[in-house]
């Protein structure tokens, strides 16, 4: 019988010890890692998904587009000295190539943007008609100490890079002076860029002409160019209001309006990694490339993504005020309880992601947080019986998840404003705690 006595008061020592609950809410949080990583997995599927959508619509209408245009490619023999295995000398004979940009390169361009759907997601295409007009310096193999009749100029070529040749949509041609040249799938040479269209013509080293080219092509996402010119000028003017100029080089001038945006750039030979004239390839032309990005006004899966990286902050917060409110009102609230309010934070995750693919971001926080802050407060009424309680854990949520989609709205100053309310919330927890004897802490009053 004292033995019996001894094992039950040891058992209420432990269930109303402070210190066992600090390390129950302690393992619960840890506990509740598993489902915040869980979210995480669901954010980052969603995501995907929506990744997804945007390749089968990308793929179908056009993909995003780099422009290279125009570049020269003229061949010519190389003869190489060597010696046979008996040691005879012999002379291989080589076709080269040989590429020249154009000296002045002037772009001017239209982006006709639209949103395609495709279920519950929406991606952005365009449209866009290009101008390119410029002209080509003296053809100079001199250079290279490569003898005139070593050019094959009949087998000469100008191309035109660009990423994705389904997409275009009207056949193209060049003007130079008054003749017309057409344009054919490939390229004379793929040393320099890997996909674009070329067109014969017979050149020779004493031309120095102009050439104007129109390319009407569909895309999507964004539209980049490659500054080919040893002086080259873009101009680009659309009505999407969200643009990212984005690239090797920004806009010299850029007016972005409700209405759309009007960008130019203009960048030098000496701005970039490549010669005027070369032999062979020249790596890293992408690098010089420059262009427009096509935003979205609203990516619902990156803000989630952010407000999933508070649920511990959330989760231990609301914790800590369930612990102090045992404290301080000196009442129980079991293990399986905090589990379940756990498990209510949880879903508002859930109810965030769920909601944000139908509507904004900011709507569906309202709603998810509306739905889980009340149901958590009518469920504290009902295991307190008590509204002052309720109302207190209430209010504090509140503050908490306004307090969160602050953060996540204020991108660039977050850590700041997030550092200053920990600092708060601290500071909050350690006057409340201030006058508690915690060695002399009696639960028993109130089970």
């Amino acid at each position: 019988m004292e033995q019996e006595s001894f094992v039950q008061r040891t058992s209420n020592r432990l269930r109303n010890s402070i210190s066992m609950r600090l390390v129950v809410i302690g393992f619960l949080i840890l506990l509740f890692l598993i489902p915040i990583a869980m979210i995480d997995d669901l954010v980052y599927e969603r995501q995907e998904r929506k990744y997804d959508a945007i390749d089968e619509i990308s793929s179908t209408w056009g993909l995003p587009q780099t422009i290279a245009a125009p570049f020269l490619s003229v061949p010519y023999w190389d003869y190489t000295k060597t010696t046979d295995e008996d040691g005879e000398p012999r002379i291989i004979k080589t076709k080269q190539k040989a590429h020249f940009l154009p000296l002045d390169l002037n772009i001017e361009g239209e982006i006709n943007p639209e949103i395609r759907y495709r279920g519950i997601y929406d991606v952005v295409v365009y449209n866009c008609s290009l101008s390119i007009k410029g002209k080509f310096d003296i053809v100079d193999f001199a250079q290279w100490k490569i003898d005139e009749q070593n050019i094959i100029w009949d087998e000469a070529k100008i191309n035109i890079g660009i990423t994705d040749l389904r997409s275009i949509k009207e056949a193209v041609q060049i003007e130079i002076l008054d003749s017309v040249f057409t344009f054919n799938p490939g390229l004379g040479s793929r040393e320099f860029v890997s996909s674009g269209i070329s067109a014969p013509i017979d050149w020779s080293n004493e031309k120095n002409l102009e050439f104007k080219v129109n390319l009407d092509i569909n895309g999507s996402s964004e539209l980049k160019f490659i500054p080919l010119g040893k002086t080259t000028k873009v101009n680009i003017i659309s009505d999407w209001a969200n643009p990212k100029f984005m690239g090797a080089f920004l806009p010299a001038d850029r007016l972005v309006e409700d209405s759309g945006f009007v960008a130019n750039w203009k960048v030098l030979h000496l701005n970039r990694d490549y010669p005027q004239s070369f032999i062979g390839g020249v790596g890293r032309v992408n690098d010089s490339a420059f262009g427009v990005s096509l935003l979205m006004p609203v990516d619902e899966y990156q803000k989630n993504m952010r407000a999933g990286k508070y649920a511990v902050l959330i989760i231990s917060l609301t914790f800590v005020i369930f612990f102090f409110m045992q404290v301080l009102n000196r009442v129980m609230i079991h293990p399986i309880q905090y589990i379940i309010v756990g498990l209510a934070l949880m879903v508002f995750y859930s109810l965030l992601i769920a909601i944000s693919e139908q509507l904004s971001f900011n709507s569906a926080y309202l709603i998810s947080s509306v739905a889980i802050i009340g149901m958590i407060g009518l469920y504290v009424k009902a295991i307190l019986k008590s509204n002052k309680l309720a109302i207190l854990l209430t209010s504090m949520l509140i503050l908490l998840y306004l307090f969160i989609f602050t953060i996540i709205q204020l991108q660039d100053l977050s850590l700041l404003i997030g550092s200053i309310g920990l600092f708060a919330v601290l500071g909050v927890i350690m006057y409340l705690s201030r006058n508690i004897d915690w060695y002399n802490i009696d639960f028993e009053t109130k089970e």
